[in-house]
C-alpha cells in the first residue's frame, strides 16, 4: 500500500492516524491493546495522542493515552516500527508554550510513553503570550538533543502560523512539517482557505483531527437513533439544519457503489483533499477498526469527489 510522506520530514505514514484519545477513556488498557494490535496488523504505524488525554474524563490526571501507548510499545517491542505524534501545551500541569514549560512536558511525555524520542511533537494549542522565537527555540533544543524527530502545530490561525514559520527560516530553527487541523466534511470552513494556503505554501501535510466529526460521518447517527458513545451529543448535533444528512445521503450513496462503510467514504474524500497526509481517526473496539484502516484502499472517483464536496458545501 502506499505511504504519505509527512511534509518535508523522513516521516512515511500509514494513511490513517490512530487516534489515542479512546485510551485510558472509553477503552480500557486491555481493549486499547487489541485495538492498536489489530492497527499494526492492517499495516498502520502513525500513533496520535496527547499530554493531555483524557483529563476531561472524571478521575484522569491526564496523561493516561501515553501511559497505555507506551505500555503497548514495550510489551510488543515494536517502538522502532511506529510514528509517535504527541502535543504539549494543554495540560493543566504544563500550560501554554513557555520554554520551560516545553521543557518539562517532554520529559513527562518520554517517561510515560517509555521512548527515548518522539517522531512528531506537536504545539497543541497556540499560546498568543508567547513569543513564537521561544517556543520554536525550545522545541529546536529537543530535535538537537534527539528528544524530538520532527515539530507540528495544531489549532494555530494563519497569521501565526505564518509568523512561526518565517522566525524559523530567519532564526534558523526547527520548523514545522505538519499541521493538525479541525476538518472533515461537516467542518470544512476553518481549514479551507487561508490556513490550507499557508500549509500548501511551505510544504507542509495536514493531518486532521475529528475527522469523522465525532463519530457522526460514520452513518450510525440518524434521526430517532440512540447510539450509546460518550460522544453523541456532540456527533447528534450534526442532524440539525439540512447539511448534516444532505452530507449522509451522499456518503450512502457513494458507499454503496464500492460496497463500503460510509466512515470509509468520508476518510477516502479527505485524504483526497489538497495537502492532507492522513486523517486521524479512533476506534472504542476492534469491530469498528476495519472501516478505518479500509481508506487505505479506496480511491474515489471525480465525480464521487465532487458529489461529496458539493453536499458538504
Amino acid at each position: 500500500m502506499d505511504m504519505a510522506r509527512i511534509g518535508s520530514s523522513d516521516l512515511d505514514v500509514f494513511p490513517l492516524a490512530l487516534g489515542g484519545n479512546v485510551f485510558g477513556w472509553t477503552a480500557d488498557e486491555r481493549e486499547s491493546f487489541a485495538v492498536l494490535d489489530a492497527y499494526r496488523a492492517a499495516g498502520g504505524n502513525f500513533i496520535d495522542t496527547a499530554d493531555v488525554y483524557s483529563i476531561w474524563a472524571e478521575g484522569n490526571p491526564g496523561g493516561t493515552s501515553e501511559t497505555v501507548l507506551g505500555n503497548w510499545m514495550a510489551s510488543r517491542g515494536n517502538r522502532d516500527e511506529l510514528v509517535i505524534a504527541t502535543k504539549v501545551g494543554a495540560h493543566p500541569d504544563f500550560k501554554g508554550l513557555r520554554a520551560g514549560t516545553i521543557k518539562s512536558a517532554v520529559e513527562h511525555s518520554l517517561r510515560r510513553l517509555r521512548t527515548d524520542r518522539i517522531d512528531l511533537y506537536y504545539t497543541h494549542y497556540d499560546d498568543p503570550d508567547t513569543p513564537v522565537e521561544e517556543f520554536l527555540g525550545a522545541l529546536d533544543s529537543l530535535v538537537e538533543e534527539g528528544k524530538v524527530r520532527h515539530i507540528g502545530a495544531s489549532n494555530i490561525s494563519a497569521e501565526r502560523l505564518s509568523e512561526a514559520l518565517a522566525a524559523s527560516k530567519r532564526e534558523g530553527l526547527a520548523s514545522y512539517v505538519a499541521l493538525q487541523p479541525h476538518y472533515n466534511l461537516v467542518e470544512r470552513d476553518a481549514y479551507e482557505g487561508p490556513l490550507a494556503e499557508v500549509v500548501a505554501e511551505h510544504g507542509l501535510s495536514a493531518v486532521p483531527y475529528y475527522a469523522l466529526a465525532s463519530g457522526f460521518l460514520t452513518g450510525k447517527y440518524r434521526p430517532g437513533a440512540e447510539v450509546d458513545s460518550a460522544r453523541a451529543g456532540s456527533a447528534a448535533r450534526y442532524l440539525e439544519g439540512e447539511k448534516g444528512p444532505r452530507v449522509l445521503a451522499a456518503l450512502d450513496e457513494v458507499a454503496r457503489a464500492h460496497d463500503a462503510a460510509p466512515a470509509t467514504v468520508a476518510l477516502a474524500w479527505l485524504a483526497a483533499q489538497p495537502t492532507v497526509a492522513a486523517p486521524i481517526a479512533s476506534a472504542r473496539t476492534v469491530d469498528q477498526l476495519p472501516a478505518l484502516t479500509a481508506v487505505a484502499e479506496l480511491t474515489l472517483t471525480e465525480q464521487e469527489l465532487a458529489r461529496l464536496t458539493e453536499a458538504s458545501a
